[in-house]
């Protein structure tokens, strides 16, 4: 009896002993990457001490080994503490502690599967304990093995819902081999939890949801020994240890306080390691480590998996996608007997009833707690044991997406059946429909994105998902519909299936799902018309068929038309868009659902939102206004014909009249402050208005006077004959300023901001005829500029010379003549030539004006293949053309030559006019 007194306490010393090592460990490495939670290591040194060097069986050497204890780090931002228990059991040497954080280090901020001692991905706080609850499950009903599971908590995170959803299912499976260590240190981030030290509260809700509660000093190894052999020992119940601690615990002048979360210890680190070596006083005798006794029986993988009979469709009933899965998922359990289905209490409607109904011990009922359900799944995937497919409504997958982003960061393999996807579904209503679920999954790294539009791609979606050795998403649909394929039909990841396809075709439509079907019901009705298009079915929406795609847009005259029951961002749209950016000469017509749907028939709600037959038809029959609309350097953009009958809808929204009112104020007050800076530019400079022009205005001082352009519209109104000659600055005042290099960018600056100037963009585009201001600056004159004084205004004109109007009718030219300039004027264009902008209104089609603005020195700049002038891009004028470029060539390569001499055809096309 003594030997065995002595020998537990000899046991105890030395646990408290490693218990102090590793605080030291998560001390030094914190300090060298100078980041790090060493307080909350501290707290829980004694809990993951006892368990990994006196509770837990596992082999180091194999730390995946299938029937070894599972250890779940739920409070992943104590990962120092972790690795330097792996460390100091023999995993790797304790020298590589110090590379915490580092970029080329395995050891991160919070654990990861790329350590192989670790099973999943942590620090996302809340989801630990549904990992491991997984996990249990596992290790129960399907490996029935007596390995156990450990999961240790933070305090704070049991504010999480995800938390009590794993402990409800923990206890309704009477998960006997889990036990979860709570580690309440009282303080949270950056306050105290919730409950603190109140472990009578924690103790009472832990029993209420069915677990076996037992409060610990969370920092007494004695106690801690005698709570683990108690869970062990507890049957039908999973155990819950709530630990007492203190965060910083061991840490002198830092335990139990506040404001010390996540930071290094800085100065104070060297005293307290010193410290603690005190303690530990000399060398520690690590002791052995428990052995692996647990059984499990080998799994025996093929090579590829196939389901146990093909499709069978005759095609005369229309069926499906989410039945169709159903029937494919039970073919799969009979050929593959590691495959597992979870539900979400939606098995007759995903159909994974089939599967239930078949396989009863492979199917997981994890009722209406779909968090959970992914955590339950991504455990029971750990270590490559078993294929996991996650079902539930398309929707309902949204607010699980936290634990797939942490799924994906574990690697893990599971497979989600997203039903009910879209608009389709009918009367349910927009709280229904999957309509952001593509967005979702597509984000995912790595993960596949399949959309069956029939039975047999939806059995073969399945089949391929089995096969990939990553995450994948399927969406299917309620609607019935008709069989597209032969049920000997090849399928592939990354391959798109060309359902209709001529030589003569016009067009490509691409969709997926209930839309491929309203596209081929729309190539039906427009080949009737005499327009043949191709549809295609994009199947595999992520990673998406380029070539396939690519190919098609060149055959078809660069003309893709996508359509999809998904919001436009993140769904089948946006995916051919990435695909084809860089391409030229592709322009796109994307119809979505652009807005919040409503209850009704599918019918009418494929309908409503512009989705169905009859609107594909309807945009193609509109295809010189949809495809007349411009194409850039990625991808064309044309908006749906449609959406003008959404529009009044919209404008009666009271949300959208919140937004005008919003936009109002703002543009009010923008416009103040435009009026404040150019009140402010007015002292410094004198802004003559047209309606402010007197005659002594003109002629009393000297002028800086270059040009002077004529046209029959003035800015009064007032409609009168243009005439040729030397015509009365008096008469039509309609003169240029010229100023030297040093002024212009501050009056551009005017112009641009100047709300007199430019309040009314389109109507004086429509005019066709740019305000004119005669600007003087009163001090200190602008250098280099051809003073003259005149005293008569024929004088005045400069000698200027203003040919007479000529249109060129082979292109259909009504525009301004050219204005010659004099020659005095190319000395000052040469030293100020950056700063002078040529405004040439060049060649006016279909009232379209094609090309109004272009740089004095340099090739335009553009946004979508719209010139911008003064910060401001002009989206009714396209890029020039060929022959365009042709005649503007030799007046940006030789402006001196130019001015003196201009070529005739220019003369008759274009105006240039010298601001």
């Amino acid at each position: 009896m003594a030997d065995t007194q002595a020998k537990t306490n000899e046991t105890v010393l030395t646990l408290q002993r490693l218990a102090n090592l590793l605080r030291i460990h998560s001390i030094e490495s914190t300090q060298e990457a100078n980041s790090g939670h060493p307080t909350s290591c501290s707290s829980m040194a004694e809990i993951i001490t006892v368990l990994f060097f006196n509770v837990m069986r596992y082999d180091v050497k194999e730390p995946r080994h299938p029937a070894s204890d599972r250890f779940v780090l739920s409070k992943g931002h104590c990962a120092p503490i972790l690795y330097a228990a792996w460390a100091e059991a023999g995993a790797f040497p304790t020298s590589d502690l110090k590379n915490l954080r580092k970029i080329d280090s395995d050891l991160e901020g919070h654990p990861t599967p790329r350590l192989n001692f670790i099973d999943v991905a942590t620090g996302s706080l809340g989801q630990g304990i549904g990992f491991a609850s997984g996990m249990a499950y596992a290790g129960k009903y399907l490996d029935k093995s007596d390995y156990r599971v450990y999961c240790v908590l933070g305090d704070g995170e049991c504010a999480e819902g995800s938390v009590w959803e794993a402990f409800s299912f923990a206890s309704f499976y009477k998960l006997d081999n889990l036990c979860a260590i709570i580690d309440i240190n009282r303080l949270g981030q950056s306050d105290p939890t919730q409950l603190q030290h109140d472990l009578e509260t924690y103790r009472k809700r832990a029993d209420a949801f069915g677990w076996h509660p037992i409060a610990v000093d969370g920092q007494n190894v004695d106690e801690l020994l005698q709570a683990f052999k108690e869970a062990a020992e507890t049957k039908n119940r999973p155990t819950c240890i709530l630990a007492k601690t203190f965060k910083g615990s061991g840490l002198k002048g830092i335990e139990n306080e506040l404001d010390w979360h996540g930071k290094p210890l800085g100065d104070k680190g060297k005293d307290i390691v010193e410290s603690l070596k005190k303690l530990i006083n000399g060398d520690i005798k690590h002791p052995q480590l428990a052995k692996i006794t647990a059984k499990v029986s080998e799994i025996k993988k093929d090579s590829e998996i196939k389901l146990s009979s093909p499709p069978n469709y005759d095609g005369k009933k229309e069926i499906a996608t989410r039945l169709a899965h159903g029937t494919a998922l039970e073919k799969l359990g009979k050929s593959c007997k590691y495959v597992v289905a979870l539900d979400g209490d939606t098995k007759n409607s995903t159909y994974s009833q089939k599967f239930r109904d078949s396989y009863p011990d492979r199917f997981v009922e994890c009722y209406i707690a779909e968090q959970n359900m992914v955590a339950v799944a991504i455990g029971i995937a750990t270590r490559d044991r078993y294929i996991c497919f996650v079902h539930t409504f398309a929707a309902f997958l949204t607010r699980t997406f936290d634990q797939i982003r942490m799924g994906a960061i574990s690697f893990t393999k599971v497979k989600f059946v997203g039903s009910h996807a879209g608009i389709s579904i009918g009367e349910d209503g927009p709280s229904q429909m999957g309509l952001e679920d593509f967005a979702m999954f597509r984000s995912v790294p790595q993960c596949v994105c399949f959309y069956p539009s029939d039975p047999v791609s939806a059995e073969r979606a399945v089949e391929l998902a089995a096969n990939y050795d990553g995450m994948v998403y399927i969406r299917t649909s309620r609607p019935n519909t008709a069989t597209l394929y032969k049920n000997d039909e090849l399928f592939q990841i990354g391959k798109a299936k060309i359902i209709i396809e001529s030589s003569q075709d016009i067009c490509t439509i691409i969709s997926g799902g209930v839309t491929l079907h309203e596209a081929i019901k729309a190539s039906e009705k427009l080949k009737q018309a005499g327009k043949v298009v191709r549809v295609i079915d994009l199947f595999t929406v992520k990673p998406i068929d380029r070539d396939t795609l690519l190919a098609s847009a060149k055959a078809t005259h660069g003309r893709l038309i996508v359509v999809e029951d998904h919001y436009p961002e993140g769904g089948l749209g946006e995916a051919v868009m990435s695909a084809l950016c860089g391409e030229e000469g592709i322009k796109i017509v994307h119809l979505a659902v652009r807005e919040i749907a409503r209850s009704g028939k599918p019918a009418e709600l494929l309908s409503k939102y512009g989705i169905d037959s009859e609107h594909i038809t309807k945009n193609m029959a509109d295809e010189d206004i949809i495809f007349g609309g411009t194409s850039n350097d990625d991808y064309g953009m044309s908006e749906m014909s449609f959406a003008n009958e959404y529009k009044k809808e919209l404008e009666g929204t009271e949300m959208h009249r919140m937004r005008q009112q919003q936009e109002q104020e703002q543009l009010r007050l923008l416009e103040q402050q435009q009026q404040e800076e150019v009140e402010r530019m007015r002292s410094q400079y004198t802004i003559l208005y047209p309606s402010e022009r007197r005659e002594e205005h003109l002629y009393d001082k000297p002028k800086y006077c270059c040009a002077h352009h004529y046209d029959d519209y003035d800015p009064h109104n007032q409609h009168k004959q243009a005439t040729t000659g030397a015509h009365s600055l008096k008469e039509n005042p309609t003169s240029y300023i010229v100023l030297g290099s040093e002024r212009i960018r501050q009056l551009t600056d005017v112009y641009r901001r100047d709300k007199n100037f430019v309040k009314d963009e389109q109507m004086r585009i429509k005019s066709d005829y740019p305000k004119h201001y005669i600007l003087k600056h009163e001090q200190n004159k602008p250098r280099n500029i051809y003073e003259h004084q005149r005293t008569q205004p024929e004088q005045q004109m400069c000698d200027l010379k203003v040919k007479e109007t000529n249109y060129d009718v082979s292109c259909n030219c009504q525009t301004p003549p050219l204005c010659r300039l004099f020659q005095n004027l190319v000395d000052v264009l040469k030293q100020s030539i950056e700063f002078f902008l040529f405004i040439g209104y060049v060649v006016r089609r279909r009232n379209e004006l094609l090309y109004p603005y272009y740089p004095f020195d340099k090739q335009p700049k553009y946004v979508n293949d719209h010139p911008t002038f003064l910060s401001k891009t002009y989206p009714f004028v396209r890029k020039p053309n060929d022959c365009e470029l042709q005649k503007i060539k030799p007046f940006r390569d030789n402006v001196s030559s130019y001015i003196k001499n201009p070529p005739k055809h220019v003369v008759n096309d274009t105006c240039y006019v010298i601001h």
